[in-house]
């Protein structure tokens, strides 16, 4: 089987470069509309047969984008949400203080557990991969797409893969980008990653 993995159009806080977490539900930007309606005209040939969305309104939109074209419904899990960021949801990252900086990038390689206020990754992995696991194990479709956010892409394919913690800095998810991970008798592979070649067309 196969998982699609789909990060949601870039939101208003990503095009102003603020830590954007699962708590508060952050509205696309006009770019980000304008990248959904590609991304999901480029996947409307896609065999596709169930859809998973985390609840905010950022990845849902993503999802109708995406089904419009599948006639598929559409499930929501909060499961999927992206990991709750704590003290620093809203900050701008240009502007961040040192100390703070400083946490997000030893958050990013493993060295600090957990965020304050929030969730550490392998916290945030642990929810993810609930949520996708019973797709994986005891298969109902073969082409299931997830639609989430950055850090929970990530934290489904360093689960799948067996990756370590602290490589996560040296991976890169970009807005409305598509990633498949296959699972077949050689076990999970990486077949597509941060996909946005599309835009570029």
């Amino acid at each position: 089987m196969r998982l699609i993995l789909v990060r949601h159009g870039e939101t208003v806080w990503n095009s102003e470069s603020r830590v954007q977490g699962g708590a508060r539900d952050i509205a696309l930007s006009d770019n980000g509309r304008q990248q959904i309606g590609r991304l999901a005209h480029v996947l409307r040939n896609e065999a596709i047969d169930h859809i998973v969305a985390s609840p905010l309104q950022r990845a849902v939109q993503t999802a109708e984008a995406i089904a419009a074209y599948h006639d598929l419904p559409i499930t929501t899990d909060p499961r999927l949400k992206e990991v709750d960021v704590g003290e620093l949801d809203g900050m701008c990252t240009i502007g961040m203080p040192q100390t703070f900086t400083q946490l997000l990038l030893g958050w990013w390689k493993g060295d600090t557990d957990r965020l304050p206020g929030g969730e550490s990754f392998g916290e945030l992995q642990e929810r993810t991969w609930a949520a996708v696991q019973p797709f994986v194990e005891t298969p109902a479709h073969e082409n299931v797409l997830i639609v989430s956010h950055y850090f929970t892409t990530l934290s489904i394919i360093f689960k799948a893969l067996e990756l370590p913690l602290n490589t996560l800095v040296k991976f890169r998810m970009d807005p409305a980008c598509i990633n498949y991970l296959e699972f077949g008798r050689f076990g999970p592979r990486l077949g597509r990653f941060n996909d946005t070649s599309y835009l570029d067309v």
